[in-house]
Formats: C-alpha cells, structure tokens, sequence
C-alpha cells in the first residue's frame, strides 16, 4: 500500500508575499478613467502614493510611476504611459510593476492576461494590491482570469449605464462639447455654449470665401499663409478639417445629437449612426455663427461642386477655382458641362476655349455644340454685370419683385393662419378624447376609429403646413441673397474695365452657351440676362 507524508511550507510569508520581499527594481503604474477635476485631484493622489509607498520598502530601487490621465481603461492602444512602461521593462530596468487594481491595469481580460504573459516571459512581475495577486507567483493566472473577466463584466455595465445617462440627456436637449476641439465656442460656468468672437470670425471667413467660389484646399492656403491656426494651434490646416466646418450645423445654432454610436465598449470604435439608434434634433440649442439660409446655400453649393466630379470620362474633371468659370459654363444644345480647352494651331494662334463634355466623350452626334471663345465669355459678363452697376436699384427692385411673385403663387397669409388654428383644433379634439376615455371608458372600436381620423387630418395639415414654412424658408432665403448682392453692388460705384474674377463668382450661379453668338448669365440671386458674344 502507499504511504503518503505531506511535508510542511517552509516558508510562511503571506502579507506582503514573499517575491515582493526580493530586492528588486519597481515602479508603478497608476490611471484615472476621466478629465474631471475629481479624478485629476484622485490622479495626483495615486501618483504621489505610490512614490511615497516604493521609497518607504527596504530593498526596492525606486523606478517612477507611470501614469495615464484621462483614458479608458478597456485598451492598452491609446495609453502612452502604458506603453512607455512597457518598453522600460523590455529594456530590463524594471522587476515589479505594482498598480492598484486589475481595473486600474486594464478592464479587457485577454489584454490583460496577454500583458502579464508578455511581461513574465522576461522575469517583470505585476502586483495587485486590491486583490493581493502578485503574477510571478504559480497559481496567479487562474484567479488574474477570473478575477479579470469580473473587470471586463463591470467596465460592459458602465458602458451601458453611460450610454443610458447620455442618452437621457439628450432627449432633454442636453449636450457636451470639448470646445477644445470644437472651433468657434467656449463653455461657461453653467456647461453653456458661448461664441468665441476670434474664432467665430475664422469660421465665418471660410463660409463666406467658399460661396465666393473658393475650394477647400484654395481656403487651406489661404489660412495657413495668413498664419491663422486650428483650434488644436496648429499652422497647418486640413482640407477635411475645412469640410467639416461647412457641414456642421451646430454653426447656425441648431445641434443633432447621436451622429455616431459605439459599436464595441472594449475597443470604443465609433461609426456613424445610420438610423441603427434614434438620433435627435435640437434647435436654436446654442448662439449661432452664422445664418441657417447661409449654411443652406454652403450645402446647396457643395452639391453643386460634387456634381461635377468626374463629369467627363475622358478630361477626368472635377471642381476647382483655379479657373473662373470652372463648373459654371454649361452647354445649352445638351445641358453638360464644358471644360476648359487649349485650341488653335501653332502658339501664336492658340487660346483658350470651353467645350461641351459630352461633345468630347461621344462626338458631334451626341452634340454638335462648338467651342466658345473664354475671351469673349469674359467680355459677355463684364458688359452684363456693368449693366446691373449702372442701374442697381432697377435690378434690385427686380429681384424683390419675383421673390414677392412666385411667394405669393405658393400661399397667403390667411390659408397659413387657417392652416394653424385647424392644427389647435385638431389637437384640443384629441386630447378632450383622451380625457374622456379615461373618465368613462369609452367603447374601444369607437375610440381607435375617432383617433385615428383626428391622427390623419392632423398629420395632412402638418404636411400643409411644412410646405407653408419651406415658402418662407425660401422667402427668407431669397432675401438673404437680395441683401448679399446689394452688399457687393454697394461696394461698386463704378463700371469694370476689364474680368473680375472674384465678383463674377459671387455674382455668378452658371453661364448658359444658347450659341457661338449668345450666352444666358444666371446670377445667383434667380436672374437671367441674355448676352450676345
């Protein structure tokens, strides 16, 4: 038979465990999960800490503390100090890596457990002072484990609760911004937007130099040649960056919230929410930049200039304002685009010349259109536009005049107010439904069958109604350009002698080529001026 004898431990050192007790050189690694000045006040804590508590041991070199401020805990990737900490210990100039807990360390379990492997292979222990775990110990990995995926558990229940808490606020309209990168604001005291005026007037130059025509990259320059910095103090600047200023409608005041979600809470990637979780929108939420008519004709414009990205196959063209009339010459044969060719034979004969895209892509049976001379294009505007200086108030009055007529074909101001007091009606006869139900109980078919028709005839008069306001947003529009041509005609008192290529593109939508002998100028403000070459 076997004869078992178990033989006593000979060591019994439990509190401190005993590869703590080797002289050995340690550091620690300390985190806070935040930018808020409660946990900055619990990061200087740590920090200090951890210095005092490696100085205070007998036999340990002290080898600093490495510490992230700010960043999440559910990945190594973003963590420099982190990182930093690792390459030391590659380096082999630290033995003992101590942080406060598993959660402090890393919230992802297989992270985790990937870095204490990593660091064992190389003889680097870590000590867990909240669960008394030291990883060079036999039996450290099992409890790191479980213990770890217990961490991973609890940073998923935070996520959630975060994502809950936000989203209660924005149903409340409630939101923050880092108007650190957030050009154009300032937060108060009470967590409030308030308007940068330094840097509102950065924004409101890109928006006003891209309706006058120029590109992203023409604005890039511009600013970086000023010596005008981002919001992050940076010199150069980004054609992306510049986009992203002229399509975010938080500069009129209005703010959608919800525009990207969180797919995963270990990774924290971030893509846009296409309708996976409800969006919200809040207007008049914060003071505007700029005008919400500007920022319709900055969007309308950006249309304009993607539409004609790659137009024709052969040429490759795509927006630019390196040339004046670039996407604004169209062919009135077949209502392409025309672009910019170099024409005649020999040097001394040559010159510049539009020709149709689609003349150049499918020849003179897809159109017959010829080219047209871009001197005489620059002469048919200058006569054009001196006619409207000399008489500005005439071409003004015009303009109110269409605005005022075609508004008027729309609607009036009495179908609008019936409109309106229907809708109150409508929502009085609802709610006295409601309140009826509840009192007495009224027969189910019969109270689903009167709802629903209060429900229809209200959402046909808010239907009306939207068609009614987008009259007015056109009106408001359309005298938001008046006002704009003005400025600009203001400004001239005299005729031009010669191309102006700033004023043709503020004062130019498109010119129409009817035929080598006439042209149709339309000007931004709805206008058409026919003029012979």
């Amino acid at each position: 038979m076997k004869k078992i004898t178990a033989i006593a431990a000979r060591n019994t050192v439990s509190a401190d465990n005993q590869e703590l007790l080797k002289k050995r050189r340690v550091c620690a690694y300390c985190r806070v999960s935040t930018d808020s000045l409660k946990q900055m006040e619990s990061f200087e804590t740590q920090v200090s800490y951890y210095e005092s508590y490696i100085k205070s041991k007998t036999g340990w070199d002290y080898d600093g503390v490495f510490a992230d401020e700010g960043i999440s805990g559910t990945g190594t990737g973003k963590r420099t100090e982190f990182n930093r900490m690792l390459k030391v210990c590659e380096l082999g100039k630290v033995d003992l890596i101590i942080t406060k807990s598993i959660s402090r360390f890393a919230r992802n379990t297989a992270d985790c457990l990937e870095v204490v492997r990593y660091l064992k292979s190389f003889g680097v222990g870590v000590y867990f002072e909240k669960e008394n775990i030291n990883t060079l110990n036999a039996d450290s990995e099992v409890i790191l484990s479980i213990l770890s995926s217990i961490a991973q558990d609890e940073s998923r229940n935070i996520s959630e609760n975060v994502k809950w808490s936000i989203q209660k606020n924005f149903k409340k309209g409630k939101f923050e911004i880092n108007t650190k990168r957030f050009l154009g604001y300032d937060m108060n005291d009470k967590g409030k937007l308030i308007v940068n005026k330094e840097e509102a007037e950065i924004v409101k130059r890109i928006y006003n130099r891209y309706l006058e025509g120029e590109s992203f990259k023409a604005i890039k320059l511009e600013l970086e040649k000023d010596n005008i910095k981002t919001i992050s103090g940076n010199v150069l600047w980004s054609e992306n960056s510049i986009k992203g200023i002229l399509k975010n409608e938080k500069y009129y005041g209005d703010a959608v919230l919800q525009k990207t979600i969180t797919t995963d809470f270990l990774t924290h990637k971030r893509v846009k929410n296409k309708g996976e979780v409800r969006q919200y929108y809040v207007e008049d939420s914060h003071p505007a930049i700029i005008s919400k008519e500007m920022f319709q004709r900055v969007q309308e414009e950006i249309k304009r200039r993607a539409s004609l990205a790659g137009y024709s196959e052969k040429t490759k063209s795509r927006y630019s304002n390196k040339y004046a009339f670039s996407g604004k010459i169209i062919c009135g044969n077949c209502g392409s685009k025309c672009t910019r060719k170099m024409w005649g034979p020999g040097e001394k004969y040559r010159k510049y010349v539009w020709l149709c895209t689609n003349h150049i892509d499918n020849g003179n049976e897809a159109c017959s259109m010829k080219a047209v001379s871009e001197e005489k294009l620059k002469a048919a505007f200058v006569r054009s536009i001196n006619k409207i200086i000399e008489n500005k108030e005439a071409f003004l009055k015009t303009i109110m005049d269409n605005i005022n007529k075609v508004l008027e074909s729309e609607t009036n101001g009495d179908e609008v107010q019936a409109t309106n007091e229907r809708l109150e009606e409508l929502k009085e006869q609802m709610m006295n439904l409601v309140r009826l139900d509840v009192r007495k109980g009224l027969d189910h078919e019969i109270y689903d069958e009167e709802y629903g028709r209060l429900e229809e005839e209200i959402k046909q008069l808010k239907a009306k109604k939207q068609r009614f306001d987008n009259v007015e947003l056109i009106r408001k529009n359309g005298i938001e350009k008046v006002k704009e041509i003005e400025n600009i005609l203001r400004g001239r008192q005299n005729t031009i002698k010669e191309f102006d290529k700033e004023l043709f593109g503020q004062m130019v939508k498109e010119v129409k080529v009817v035929s080598l002998v006439e042209v149709e100028i339309c000007y931004k403000n709805g206008v058409v001026v026919k003029q012979i070459l």
